[in-house]
């Protein structure tokens, strides 16, 4: 068992979303990655939540790992507003009710998946200084919608935006930013296992590094 999950939500391996995913997780050390490209699964929720669907193997693979993770990463494109397709259909049909949340008797939502910590690599073509206008809705979608909603109680977001028409440098800076990350995660995941606790320098650095947002 890996202690993160890394959920790549692009359909083209050969995009910055890929590269990103595989520096953080190189870095980790202790990390798989989820293509959701790679997996075999209809993205569909055909009959919406009046009738399961049979989980093909690769999502029921794909729901133990999300159990079994300390730490779960996401990393998308921003795509009309939301997420690629793939990812939505991944979320869709792999999140369950009664699996990875539940309502309480008063109507209240209750996540199930016991990761600690969550991450967001979003990406997106639209310039910083755009954003109070057009807005971020994948962030608020995946971060708080998603993520928080099934029981993983911290999840920071690191925005690169820009991407069109970032220069070499910036691009090269965005992926040393994710290496970054990845080492800082892998080494409070790796004290976490030791310990069964987050170490205080591990959550020290953490806490240090959250107010930072990778923009163009």
């Amino acid at each position: 068992m890996s202690s993160a999950l890394i959920i790549d939500g692009h359909p083209d391996a050969r995009s910055l979303t890929a590269e990103l995913a595989r520096r953080y997780a190189t870095a980790h050390g202790d990390a798989r990655i989820l293509a959701l490209r790679d997996l075999d699964f209809d993205p569909s929720l055909r009959f919406g939540y009046r009738e399961r669907m049979q989980l093909e193997p690769d999502l029921i693979d794909a729901k133990r790992a999300l159990a079994e993770a300390q730490t779960v990463v996401v990393f998308t494109p921003l795509w009309w507003g939301s997420v690629p397709a793939l990812l939505k259909g991944f979320f869709d049909r792999a999140l369950l009710p009664q699996q990875e949340y539940r309502y309480s008797k008063l109507g209240m939502p209750e996540g199930l998946l016991t990761a600690a910590n969550g991450r967001l690599f979003l990406l997106a073509d639209t310039p910083w200084f755009l954003t109070p206008f057009t807005g971020l809705p994948a962030q608020t979608h995946v971060a708080r919608g998603t993520l928080r909603f099934c029981g993983i109680r911290s999840v920071r977001t690191t925005r690169m935006l820009g991407v069109k028409d970032a220069s070499p440098a910036r691009i090269e800076s965005w992926l040393s930013r994710a290496e970054s990350l990845g080492h800082r995660d892998g080494l409070r995941d790796h004290l976490r296992d030791r310990s069964g606790a987050a170490a205080p320098q591990a959550m020290a650095a953490e806490a240090a590094s959250s107010s930072v947002v990778a923009t163009s």
